[in-house]
């Protein structure tokens, strides 16, 4: 499929789908087991092509793993902090989490391994996170430009002869302006190797929902935990990973879109399986829906039921979204619609994602003929009509799962690569489809 052509929704859905686990939450656990210190089986898996490079990546780390897509399972002997095989190249694709979290562990490692990615990947940023393991002992050999994919890395461990040794306290600065992920692979790697390890932040950005998400992971995987010595200081702690099961939430980035849908199409929107306890900082969006007029309630079923506002009209909102910035696209999309003009701020780290996404949401909303203003840390959208375009999506999954909700509001609203979502969420058109029937 080329191109998605998105059908205007003529009366108002009741919807109720499911979608895949958590990608964060996933390839959080994911790295987790093959951490800890025996068999581990995950539940409600999700799988992407993030979670599928995930995986392969540990088999040729030299990981036992028995995958049951069916079930939505995986099973993996974790190696207590080791990774068992001494020389290994691997691939870690599109995904910021499956770069930033294998980059840390093999540098943990005692062996020296290959690492690549795909071409979108290599423009994201990793040199923070590189230059913090360089300094804690690990060695690069870039094998094109510097910090930054392809590399060979050499583990700390491959100077450590016992297996039960740790190395001394160690104190290191980190700047997560562009992107927090750096932070929740140093902090979920170094319990195998470190006594402990204290990383004080420098950068001025304060939106950690997904630093949060690690560190309660940490906990439900057996950890001690992660330390708070301000508000700008983690100490982390040597310690074992040990669960037996863990059962993966479903994901809310995903949920967002189907509540987005009945927001601008004047229905209900049930997604299943979502918690009133999510630890995903995307539960933010429901509120900023809320805020635009919807509002919800939890079933008897405890599910939670979204209602598009009784008046039919979305209202304007001006919003820093920095905690929860993969709905920066979603508010985006439905912002048109809204009887005043949308303000989402404190995304400038969106710049340097899959796209450019303050830049997509300019370009893309102005092909449809939508007046945007581009800010330095976000954008402000004017209300009106979108009139037909096609939408390019820039191999970014979330540009074309967004501007489909656009689309099931307004005529001629066609998706370009729309099967590019599969990074995260593969049938997600095919749920889309079933909502017409």
């Amino acid at each position: 499929m080329d191109v998605y052509n998105v059908k205007k929704i003529k009366k108002p859905l009741d919807i109720c789908v499911e979608v895949p686990g958590s990608k964060s939450i996933t390839n959080r656990a994911l790295l987790l087991a093959a951490m800890s210190d025996g068999e581990v089986l995950l539940k409600g898996v999700q799988f992407s092509e993030d979670s599928y490079n995930f995986i392969k990546a540990l088999k040729k780390l030299g990981f036992k793993t028995d995958v049951d897509i069916d079930a939505k399972s995986v099973k993996i002997i974790g190696m207590n902090g080791l990774i068992p095989a001494h020389e290994a190249s691997i691939y870690v694709g599109s995904a910021g989490t499956a770069a930033r979290f294998l980059t840390a562990f093999t540098a943990m490692g005692s062996g020296t391994y290959t690492l690549d990615a795909s071409e979108q990947m290599k423009k994201r940023p990793m040199r923070e996170l590189l230059e913090v393991l360089e300094n804690l002992g690990a060695k690069f050999k870039w094998l094109g430009e510097e910090y930054n994919f392809p590399m060979e890395v050499t583990g700390i461990r491959k100077k450590i002869e016992d297996d039960n040794f740790f190395v001394a306290d160690r104190n290191v600065s980190l700047n997560i302006d562009r992107s927090s992920q750096f932070l929740s692979a140093l902090l979920m790697a170094a319990p195998s190797v470190f006594t402990f390890l204290t990383i004080n932040l420098t950068g001025s950005r304060d939106a950690r929902s997904y630093v949060e998400i690690t560190e309660q992971m940490m906990k439900q995987f057996g950890h001690k935990g992660v330390e708070r010595l301000g508000a700008d200081s983690y100490r982390v702690l040597s310690g074992h990973y040990h669960v037996n099961e863990y059962q993966i939430e479903p994901d809310v980035s995903a949920a967002c879109y189907f509540y987005a849908m009945a927001a601008v199409t004047g229905g209900t929107a049930i997604v299943k399986y979502i918690r009133k306890d999510s630890m995903q900082g995307d539960m933010k969006f429901i509120s900023v829906l809320e805020n635009m007029g919807c509002y919800t309630e939890w079933t008897s079923d405890g599910e939670l039921k979204l209602y598009a506002p009784k008046n039919g009209k979305l209202k304007g909102i001006d919003i820093n979204m920095s905690n929860f910035s993969d709905q920066a696209l979603t508010l985006a999309a439905i912002a048109p619609f809204a009887d005043s003009p949308v303000t989402i701020r404190g995304v400038a780290h969106i710049r340097g994602q899959e796209s450019d996404r303050i830049a997509v949401i300019v370009n893309e909303l102005g092909r449809m003929g939508i007046k945007c203003d581009e800010l330095d840390d976000g954008v402000v959208i004017y209300p009106g009509m979108p009139s037909s375009a096609t939408v390019q999506t820039y191999n970014d999954h979330r540009v074309a799962m967004a501007f489909t909700v656009t689309g099931m509001a307004a005529e001629g609203i066609s998706i370009d690569n729309p099967l590019c979502c599969k990074k995260t969420f593969a049938q997600y058109f095919d749920v889309v489809e079933s909502l017409y029937k």
